[in-house]
Formats: structure tokens, sequence, C-alpha cells
């Protein structure tokens, strides 16, 4: 069962289940803090949701409920802080600067990634573990382009809240956004995703023994 309360992803990821790998998911348009989740699912995955949200302490617990005993929450998140471009460039610098004072203008943590093992062991799940990665490109041609033009259209898309927040003026984000669109074009350019951060743990099991045997429950 994949949520989003994007109607338009919810849309793209329907069908491409459907066309590239033929798997039955059942898609739901809605938001996970008015979802109540049964403890029903072996594995819960969330990616990329936590450093949008004014409360990730209440989005974690209430994830980790849908878990099963034994079930494993696996969760990603950015930490933005982690970002580069080599050469450097003002630009560049601009949109990160950007990017953050949005994301906290709104209540939300672009750093939150470090922040996602004590997210989870508060919302009660044990062994917990952590990966980071962070993917990066130069040449602006196949998955490596793709990363380089994350940037441009990442600023497109908060120029509306970062103008009403007053952190640019519209001239100074299209400035900007053709600048980042040229970097993502410059194969001598190494441009880099934020660094991601994977947390996965799990939902502890009770152990009950009895008289005539021992149990899990």
């Amino acid at each position: 069962m994949g949520i989003d309360r994007d109607s338009t992803k919810i849309a793209i990821a329907r069908e491409e289940a459907q066309r590239d790998a033929g798997l039955a998911v059942e898609y739901h348009e809605g938001d996970v803090l008015a979802t109540e989740f049964a403890p029903e699912y072996d594995v819960v995955y969330v990616r990329f949701l936590l450093t949008h949200t004014t409360a990730p302490e209440e989005v974690a617990a209430r994830i980790a409920e849908g878990l099963r005993p034994g079930g494993v929450l696996i969760v990603e998140d950015i930490d933005f802080s982690g970002s580069f471009c080599q050469p450097a460039n003002v630009a560049y610098d601009r949109y990160v600067e950007l990017y953050t004072e949005a994301a906290r203008a709104r209540g939300a943590d672009p750093n939150i990634g470090p922040r996602l093992p004590q997210l989870l062991i508060a919302a009660g799940c044990e062994r917990v573990g952590v990966n980071v990665v962070q993917p990066a490109g130069m040449t602006p041609e196949g998955h490596e382009g793709d990363v380089k033009l994350v940037n441009p259209l990442t600023l497109e898309n908060i120029a509306d809240s970062a103008v009403a927040e007053r952190l640019a003026t519209r001239e100074e984000i299209e400035a900007l956004v053709a600048e980042l669109h040229r970097l993502a074009s410059d194969e001598t350019t190494l441009l880099a995703f934020p660094r991601i951060v994977q947390t996965w743990g799990y939902r502890p099991v009770t152990r009950s023994t009895t008289a005539d045997d021992s149990r899990i429950v």
C-alpha cells in the first residue's frame, strides 16, 4: 500500500508499478497524520517525508504503529547542509541558503537526516541501524544529469514560498534558476544531491514463556 497527499505522485506511482513491476499496489491519497495504521505490515518505508513535517516525532511514532512485531521501519531523509558544488558557485550557495531558510520558515527541518536514528528509537524501534549515501553527477546525461537537474527544479518548486517569506525576489530566483540550469549542463561541474541518511529499526517482539512452551506473541 502506498500513501501520498499529492494526487500527481500517486498517479505516476500507480502507472510505474503496473508498467515496470507488474505489482498489485493499493494507493491512497491522504495525510499520514490523518491515517490510522493497524499493526499489520512487515515493512514500512518512508522517504523524504519527515523533513517536511513540523512534528517528525509524532509522524515517526504514528508510522511505527503500522508494524507487526518484528517488522522493520525504513526511513530515508536529507541533510541539506551536506550539499556541494565543485567548483564552488555563488548561485548554488544562494540556492542552498534559500532552501534552508524557506524550510525553516515553515517549521520544517532541512537537515533532519542525522536525527533519524533518535526518532526511530523514540518511536519504539530497536536494533536501529544507519547508512549515508549521496548521489552526485558531473556529466549532464543519464542518471548523473538527472541528479544535477534536481537543483534548478527544486528551486522552481520553492519559489513561491521563498517570495512569500520575503527571502528573495522573483527576479533573483529566475536568475538563480538559469544559472543552476547552466551548471547542470556543464560537464566540468560536479553537483551533489543533499546527503541522504538511511535509517532502519525493528518493532520489538514480546517473548512469553508458559509452563509448556516458549513462544513468540
